[in-house]
C-alpha cells in the first residue's frame, strides 16, 4: 500500500524525474505532467493525493494552476516548487491555498519530508469524530462532513483554513500566539515562513467576515497573536 498519490507538475524533464524517483523510493505513487493543461486534467480525472507545482511552466503561470486546482478540489494539498523565491512570490503562493513553498535548488528527502509532513496534517484533518456540530454565533462547524456554514451558507474554505478554524471553535474567545498556531497547525517540525500564519489569518477574514480589514470575529491581539470572538460584542 502507497503512501499517497502525488502528481508533480515540472517542465524540466531531469527534475521530475529526480523528485518521482525520490517519492517511488518512499512508497509514493507518482503521477507527472510538464504542462499546466495536463496537470489540472490529471487531477480531475486521477484525484492525486498531493501536489508538488513548480510555478514556471511553458504553456500556464503556476499561480493559475493553483487556482484553477483549487477550484477543481478546495481540499488538494499542493506544494508549490519554484527558483523564485522572492517574499511576494510566496506571499502570493500562500495566498491562493497553497500548503508550502519550497525554492529551487533543493533536497529532495528534504522534499520528500515536507509531501509527508503536509499529507499528516492533511489525514488529521479527517479523523473520526464523535460530537456531529458545533455552533458558535452565527457559523455551524460540520465535523463529520468537515464542512463550515456561516448564517446557513457553505464558506468555501481549504484543509488548512478548515484545520484554523476548527481549532478556534475549540478555544473561542482564547488568545492564541502565532507560534501557538504554528506549532498546533503546521507542527512543531515546520520547515516554512512562518508568515503563513498571517497569510491564512488574512485569507480566513475575506471567507468569514463582512469587512475583513475591521473584523468581527478574527480579532488581531498586536503583538501577541489572534482571537476568535463568540460575538462582536466582546471586547
Amino acid at each position: 500500500m502507497t503512501e499517497g498519490k502525488v502528481l508533480v507538475v515540472e517542465d524540466e524533464a531531469p527534475i521530475r524525474r529526480l523528485i518521482a524517483f525520490n517519492l517511488q523510493r518512499s512508497n509514493f505513487e507518482v503521477l507527472e505532467a510538464g504542462f499546466g493543461e495536463s496537470a489540472i486534467q490529471i487531477v480531475k480525472e486521477d484525484e492525486p493525493t498531493i501536489v508538488i507545482l513548480d510555478l514556471m511552466l511553458p504553456d500556464m503561470d503556476g499561480f493559475e494552476i493553483c487556482t484553477r486546482m483549487r477550484e477543481i478540489n478546495p481540499q488538494l494539498p499542493i506544494i508549490i516548487l519554484s527558483a523564485r523565491g522572492q517574499d511576494m512570490d510566496k506571499i502570493m503562493g500562500l495566498e491562493l491555498g497553497a500548503d508550502d513553498y519550497i525554492v529551487k535548488p533543493f533536497n529532495p528527502l528534504e522534499l520528500v519530508a515536507r509531501v509527508r509532513t503536509v499529507l499528516r496534517r492533511t489525514m488529521q484533518v479527517h479523523q473520526p469524530v464523535i460530537q456531529d456540530k458545533v455552533e458558535i454565533g452565527p457559523f455551524r462547524l460540520e465535523l463529520k462532513t468537515q464542512r463550515i456554514y456561516k448564517s446557513e451558507k457553505l464558506l468555501k474554505l481549504t484543509a488548512r483554513e478548515y484545520q484554523i478554524m476548527k481549532l478556534f471553535f475549540e478555544r473561542v474567545n482564547e488568545p492564541i500566539t502565532r507560534n501557538g498556531l504554528l506549532d498546533l497547525i503546521w507542527g512543531e517540525n515546520y520547515f516554512g515562513d512562518p508568515k503563513t500564519v498571517d497569510v491564512h489569518i488574512r485569507r480566513l477574514r475575506e471567507k468569514i467576515e463582512e469587512d475583513p480589514s475591521n473584523p468581527t470575529y478574527l480579532k488581531t491581539l498586536w503583538g501577541y497573536g489572534y482571537c476568535f470572538q463568540e460575538s462582536e460584542n466582546m471586547e
